[in-house]
């Protein structure tokens, strides 16, 4: 692609990646796009989900062409506790995220299995030599640490299973609480794929990055053989997110900061702090960038640059609540923040999610009978944190 000048370079296949592609060309389709995967599939190995509340309609119609599940409603269950709940869910597999994109772009436009060895204002090198021109370029490649911000982890493993026979589970269990806690916020997240296919995750609010491979299959097996499940692995998944409770933000942004290029995605900080959601912002970015396709380079990056500092501090009422979360529940015992949140009203319940909480949700979160003692609250909001300065991708 050597000496010839595209519209928008997109570095990284991911969701924010693919997104902002898929946005662009819906929008645009006469510019000339391209989008750098160092992987050999877009997406990854990965499954997103949401709640159709968090979507706008211009949002949910971007989403449209992906194939993914849908159920009429979810369950959380907490000990003594369990709830069903009416919102829509969804969930898409990075395979079929993969396999929309190929279908939706120009062939051209997506480039599998490409490193990039460097980017600027300017374009973009790939490890090799190639070096693509752009008008426009965007980084979508994600972080690998962030000592800037302070907080936890989000620690999980997730195991895609063909069941021997029907497993009977209608809609998903977003959470199970009501198993071991292990020295942190433990649940098991199950989604029903098929009448004898299922997705079983094993996910913790944890201290540590530290992911236990082997404790943690070895406890999907507990669950699946007392849910009575048994059959055959389709697949894996393991990640470890950042659970964002304060920090430097306008530091975050100078530490990845490349003068004229544009960061979206986790990069750019656009994922909910507390829940570490990131699909409803990938999205809403995605749109926002194919409103202003025209912008130049330098234009685009200090546009999506406000976005990010305006998401932060709208944001901030969930960082807060993860101060308290990590500082001032023990452990074995943060189950019983989320189990008095989801005693609340469902809409409540749907405004948090999206991140759209009003003042009257944030007071009812707040009042009431605390499920922390109130002096271990007030100590964790003064405290800093621990740096988040191992790997968040």
């Amino acid at each position: 692609m050597n000496g010839r000048v595209i519209d928008v370079a997109i570095a990284g296949g991911g969701l924010a990646g693919g997104l902002v592609a898929l946005a662009l060309h819906r929008a645009r389709p006469e510019l000339r796009l391209t989008l750098v995967e160092s992987g050999e599939t877009l997406g990854g190995n990965h499954r997103w989900s949401w709640f159709a509340s968090d979507l706008s309609a211009e949002g949910a119609a971007l989403l449209e062409p992906f194939r993914t599940n849908r159920w009429s409603g979810y369950t959380v269950n907490f000990p003594g506790y369990i709830r069903r709940l009416g919102t829509t869910y969804r969930s898409l597999s990075s395979v079929d995220f993969d396999a929309t994109l190929r279908r939706e772009l120009p062939e051209e436009a997506v480039r599998t299995d490409r490193a990039v060895a460097a980017l600027d204002a300017r374009g973009i090198d790939l490890k090799g030599g190639e070096r693509i021109e752009a008008r426009a370029v965007i980084d979508c490649r994600g972080i690998s640490a962030a000592p800037q911000l302070t907080g936890g982890w989000q620690v999980f493993m997730g195991r895609h299973l063909r069941t021997d026979r029907p497993h009977g589970l209608a809609n998903p269990v977003i959470m199970d609480a009501d198993v071991t806690q292990h020295s942190a916020y433990r649940f098991v997240y199950t989604l029903p794929l098929g009448a004898e296919e299922l997705f079983v995750e094993d996910t913790y609010y944890a201290d540590s990055p530290t992911l236990d491979r082997s404790a943690l299959s070895g406890r999907i097996d507990h669950y699946c053989g007392y849910a009575g499940w048994s059959g055959r692995p389709l697949g894996f998944e393991t990640g470890v997110l950042p659970v964002v409770t304060g920090g430097n933000f306008a530091a975050f942004q100078a530490a990845r900061r490349t003068e004229g290029v544009a960061n979206a995605g986790t990069r750019g900080g656009f994922f909910h702090p507390l829940t570490s959601y990131s699909l409803p912002f990938a999205v809403e970015t995605a749109l926002a960038i194919a409103r202003d396709a025209d912008l130049p380079g330098v234009q685009l990056a200090a546009m999506l640059e406000a976005r990010a500092r305006n998401h932060w501090a709208k944001t901030r009422f969930y960082r807060r609540l993860g101060r308290m979360l990590f500082g001032a529940a023990k452990p074995d015992e943060r189950w019983r923040v989320f189990a008095r949140f989801y005693s609340l009203r469902e809409p409540l319940i749907e405004r948090f999610y999206a991140g759209r909480s009003t003042r009257i949700d944030r007071t009812r979160i707040l009042c009431g009978k605390p499920p922390v003692p109130i002096s271990s609250a007030i100590g964790a909001l003064a405290s800093k944190g621990n740096p988040l300065g191992r790997s968040a991708a």
